[in-house]
């Protein structure tokens, strides 16, 4: 991944080697796809929804206003995400690589939200 000027991610998408026969001894250099996202649409969400079919992944995205315990109102849906499974499996890897690469900086990202809070409270 390399970033732009923006501030966004660009994927690398690695060369296709050519047929052995013809092929020297090199090292592939990835190619920098060019991304346009002037038009993007950014908001937040602390709550996301994944569901699916055997074709499809859709993953819905919103805003809880009450992260702790089970919400009184029902959570609003901002956005909608539907992909291929291979487009989510490229998604999963590069999630991956950036969330390992805050926690080495930053810290292990407690996930339950309970554990923080007595984190917290001990403190």
């Amino acid at each position: 991944m390399a970033k732009t000027d923006e501030g966004t991610m660009d994927h690398e998408a690695p060369v296709a080697p050519a047929p052995a026969e013809a092929q020297a001894p090199q090292q592939q250099q990835p190619v920098q796809v060019q991304v346009k996202d002037d038009k993007a649409f950014a908001s937040y969400a602390n709550f996301c929804r994944v569901t699916g079919s055997p074709e499809e992944l859709i993953v819905d995205f919103g805003l809880n206003p009450q992260p702790v315990g089970v919400p009184k109102d029902p959570i609003h849906v901002n956005q909608r995400v539907i992909m291929n499974f291979f487009t989510a499996k490229r998604l999963l890897a590069a999630l991956q690589m950036s969330v390992q690469r805050h926690e080495a900086v930053f810290g292990v990202l407690e996930t339950d939200i309970q554990k923080r809070l007595r984190i917290q409270q001990g403190s």
